[in-house]
């Protein structure tokens, strides 16, 4: 194992034989040995920030959103030992020493072996307004951003290990088979394989608008994997 669990809210890991480690900012609790921390940036964050030509307002939006939900990384290189925690919350880990793919909403992950390839992924959005194309993407940011439910996650695909954070202990949910398992997008924390997550609303344009009603907002995940289930609706 490459993190190990101290307790329930703090993971130990040699840096070295991580081959670094990518972690939030301010997750570093103590260290021991010669390590040196540098800011580090997810690959492609930067530029969804900044907007993509064609795309006006709709990448404007998607710009603003991700750069509100991304949270700032450090890289830990060097040689020693680093122990991570944050806020008193919850850690989980996750080994996939035959590599595999996880999902984590970035404000609900820790840390990560720096050998992961990283990219930002976003969760699809329907709501039962007429329209597609653009007005659905529009649609569906809108009643993301008002109900506070992220629509872009991290993507982290290769060999290495993952730890996420959560309010409580994290729930392993079973995905497979023809039926959804049906989520309340403020309790998601993540998924582990080939697992698809659509973000659905029974609202209309308006009704997002006017309300915002989060308890409108279902994550239905489809495929087979794992999804991970925070033991709490509130926010990280």
């Amino acid at each position: 194992m490459v993190f190990e669990q101290i307790n329930s809210k703090v993971v130990k890991v040699n840096v070295y034989r991580a081959g670094g480690v990518v972690a939030r900012k301010g997750a570093m609790l103590f260290y021991t040995g010669d390590v040196h921390f540098s800011p580090h940036m997810i690959p492609g964050a930067a530029q969804m920030g900044g907007g993509a030509a064609g795309m006006g307002a709709l990448a404007g939006m998607a710009g603003r959103m991700l750069r509100g939900e991304q949270e700032k990384t450090m890289l830990a290189q060097g040689m020693g030992d680093v122990h991570y925690g944050f806020a008193g919350l919850a850690v989980h880990v996750i080994d996939m020493p035959q590599g595999g793919s996880v999902t984590v909403d970035a404000s609900r992950m820790l840390a990560h072996t720096a050998g992961l390839q990283a990219s930002i992924v976003s969760i699809q959005a329907q709501s039962s307004g007429g329209g597609g194309g653009l007005m659905r993407g529009l649609r569906g940011a809108a009643t993301g951003a008002l109900t506070g439910n992220g629509l872009f996650t991290t993507q982290l695909q290769g060999q290495g290990a993952v730890v996420l954070l959560a309010h409580g202990e994290v729930m392993e949910l079973r995905v497979g088979g023809p039926d959804p398992v049906v989520v309340d997008p403020q309790a998601f924390v993540g998924t582990l394989g080939n697992v698809q997550t659509q973000l659905k609303s029974a609202m209309s344009w308006r009704d997002a608008v006017g309300r915002g009603a989060g308890e409108a907002m279902q994550l239905h995940c489809l495929g087979d994997g794992i999804v991970y289930v925070q033991a709490s609706e509130e926010k990280l």
